[in-house]
């Protein structure tokens, strides 16, 4: 009998990550033959019956992975019952595979738009989450002006907050192609603004709109455009596409950086 950890039983069947599955445990949502788990609980993953909000996992279904461009508006939670529209609803019945049960990789502002994915496939999804692996997240950040050089700067040096100095790992003006193409994938169009391109390892919550709210410029349109070498190229708001195979391997080993980031514009 081959003892494994409840949430990694949880994560393997593509229920949820492991740490989804450690917040499901905590919260009473799972059982394991019949009887209330508990955080730390180890049990025989081929004999156990873990059933999750009374659903019992069975066999892993075929493991799916999408991009999503989320729309401004938009629960990144695949259950809310307050919220009018949630992720799940933009997914096309043929993309998601019968039984599979599909769930966001990180999370997106209800007010922030762009690059989100989901899967059923547990193991991977906390590969690209864990801070160790080091997966960026870049975003176009729209302004109603200019950063001054004071401002830049702060942003530059990271902002103390409650979690720790939230830093950038790198800010740059967007140039005049980029919000071009960018202006052309968003609904609704966007007003005028001023953009520029930040990237993020961190992911603290709502980390961007805080730093750029510290210096006294709000964000007035947040959008992810990248995560690791994975881009919003093409992607209009609310589509959906399937990851290709290599994003998949390139984002489960760890890729980080996109291999073709344009070098910022002269000062």
């Amino acid at each position: 009998m081959a003892l494994e950890r409840l949430q990694k039983v949880i994560a393997a069947s593509g229920v949820a990550s492991r740490r989804q599955a450690e917040v499901l445990i905590a919260n009473g949502r799972v059982t394991v033959d019949g009887r209330l788990a508990t955080t730390g609980m180890q049990v025989d993953g081929a004999r156990a019956i873990v059933a999750v909000d009374g659903r019992v996992i069975g066999a892993t279904t075929q493991k799916t992975y999408l991009l999503l461009h989320k729309p401004a508006g938009v629960t990144s939670t695949v259950r809310d019952r307050h919220a009018e529209q949630t992720v799940l609803d933009y997914l096309p019945t043929a993309l998601v595979p019968e039984g599979a049960r599909l769930y966001p990789v990180g999370r997106l502002d209800l007010d922030s738009e762009g690059l989100l994915i989901l899967t059923n496939d547990g193991e991977w999804s906390e590969r690209v989450l864990h801070p160790r692996y080091g997966v960026e997240r870049e975003y176009a950040i729209g302004l109603a002006g200019r950063l001054d050089s004071e401002q830049a700067e702060a942003l530059k040096a990271g902002i103390a907050v409650e979690e720790g100095l939230a830093t950038l790992g790198g800010l740059r003006s967007m140039t005049a192609t980029e919000v071009e193409k960018l202006a052309g994938l968003l609904r609704p169009a966007p007003e005028p603004l001023t953009w520029y391109r930040a990237t993020l390892a961190q992911g603290w919550k709502r980390q961007l709109r805080r730093m750029f709210g510290a210096v006294g410029a709000p964000i007035e349109r947040l959008v992810r455009v990248r995560i690791g070498p994975v881009r919003i190229d093409g992607l209009e708001s609310g589509r959906v596409r399937p990851l290709k195979a290599p994003e998949v391997r390139g984002l489960g080993s760890g890729g980080g950086s996109s291999r073709s980031r344009p070098k910022p514009p002269p000062a």
